[in-house]
């Protein structure tokens, strides 16, 4: 087995040709990563952020590496006239939309208290609204053409359980978790599938700076919470995307998966914090149990 076997690519190729895969936050990231995957596996793409030179570098990139058509698309998604405009340039373009991803988001880490209304729109409306803009409209044009779809929405673990000194991003994620499920539900019968995925630690430069500023993250190394001991590659998650935008999961309808090396999970458990116990520690505590049950 090659090293890092998890990091290479999993469908077999061909396994997206035909389609035509929108990605908002494309130009960067995890969206990157996702969109150069969908591409190398047979999908042309559109990319959409509000920064249309790196969208230009990116499309550049991908076309040259895949033989792609990759079309970018500047678009503020919390302004739903963009997202129109976004909808009809996509379609002039290819004549269709097989598949929304909703990628586009924006989160830093500050004390609630510190946070000025402005600061808690900014993300919400970004992850929310954004979120819900493109879905609407993408959605009544699929419904009104009776065309099958499917939208993947990239949400968090803390969607479920909240964080504190995120709280814009855990309200706004939360909302878009209740979207993905609801309409999972109510739309199906027109052949529109909705499902989400929850990352963990798939380092990013910009997200990772913002989350993790200056020394902090050799103060508090996230990695040390991972039970699986390390972070996630860009390809594991694309990997995870293509599958769930591709007919092989025509069966899978709304779901949120987690990828995240067991992290939440270990942060949930009330007892998890006893890996930190040393093994001789447990010969004195298996003692002291013993005399419990006895006495």
């Amino acid at each position: 087995m090659p090293e890092k076997f998890y990091a290479q690519p999993m469908l077999k190729e061909g396994s997206l040709n035909g389609k035509v895969i929108l990605i908002t936050g494309g130009g960067t990231g995890l969206g990157k990563a996702m969109g150069k995957y969908f591409a190398q596996l047979g999908a042309d793409l559109i990319i959409a952020s509000r920064k249309q030179d790196v969208l230009v570098k990116t499309a550049k990139e991908i076309e040259e590496e895949s033989g792609r058509t990759i079309l970018p698309v500047q678009c503020d998604v919390t302004n739903y006239e963009q997202v129109e405009n976004l909808l009809k340039t996509a379609i002039e373009k290819f004549g269709k939309v097989d598949s929304l991803v909703n990628n586009a988001a924006g989160n830093f880490i500050s004390p609630t208290e510190r946070l000025s209304n402005r600061a808690f729109d900014i993300i919400v409306n970004i992850v929310l609204k954004g979120t819900y803009n493109c879905t609407l409209a993408f959605g009544k044009y699929w419904i009104e053409k009776k065309q099958p779809a499917s939208v993947l929405n990239i949400v968090t673990t803390y969607a479920w359980t909240g964080s504190a000194y995120v709280v814009p991003s855990a309200v706004a994620k939360a909302g878009v978790l209740a979207l993905t499920r609801s309409l999972a539900v109510e739309w199906a019968k027109y052949n529109l599938r909705f499902n989400a995925i929850a990352p963990g630690l798939f380092p990013t430069k910009g997200a990772w700076e913002r989350l993790l500023p200056g020394n902090i993250a050799d103060k508090f190394n996230p990695v040390k919470k991972i039970p699986v001991g390390r972070v996630g590659e860009h390809q594991e998650l694309a990997n995870l995307a293509a599958y769930l935008v591709s007919d092989f999961s025509s069966f899978v309808n709304g779901e949120v998966i987690t990828i995240d090396g067991g992290e939440w999970l270990k942060g949930a458990g009330q007892f998890n914090m006893l890996d930190e116990v040393p093994q001789a520690m447990w010969d004195e505590i298996e003692k002291a149990v013993r005399n419990v049950k006895g006495s």
